[in-house]
């Protein structure tokens, strides 16, 4: 019965930092968001990109990200140590004004109240062809 509480409790902590972080990022307070980065987290970003390691290059990520951006979890699922969001992204490019609405999906892997690892996967074709810049989306 222990390790069933322990395990709940485990699932509730993932769940809970995951969706924690994508809300005040969502309300634009950026930095308490950072809070619940662990300094040492790696950023598995793939293809070119690679993994990016550290608090600092996940500042750098969503410095990139215009203020408009958005996202709303539409589902979670979490297990031990791990939590998974699909979800809702909106923004408006600044140039052109244009707004975007795609389904992400990513997952955390969450450490003593901080997440220690993050994978992420957008639809970025469809951004493109939203805003016009990407014609076989």
């Amino acid at each position: 019965m222990l390790e069933q509480t322990k395990a709940a409790t485990s699932v509730a902590g993932a769940a809970e930092v995951h969706r924690r972080v994508v809300e005040l990022f969502s309300a634009g307070r950026r930095e308490e968001a950072l809070a619940l980065i662990d300094p040492d987290v790696v950023d598995h970003r793939g293809g070119t990109s690679g993994d990016h390691k550290g608090v600092a290059a996940w500042k750098q990520k969503w410095e990139y990200l215009d203020d408009s951006v958005r996202s709303t979890i539409e589902h979670n699922v979490a297990s031990g140590d791990f939590s998974v969001n699909r979800y809702t992204v909106r923004g408006t490019h600044p140039a052109s004004g244009r707004s975007y609405e795609v389904t992400g999906i990513d997952m955390v892997r969450v450490w003593e109240g901080k997440i220690v690892e993050h994978w992420a996967l957008v639809d970025s074709p469809a951004i493109g062809h939203q805003l016009g810049v990407c014609e076989n989306a």
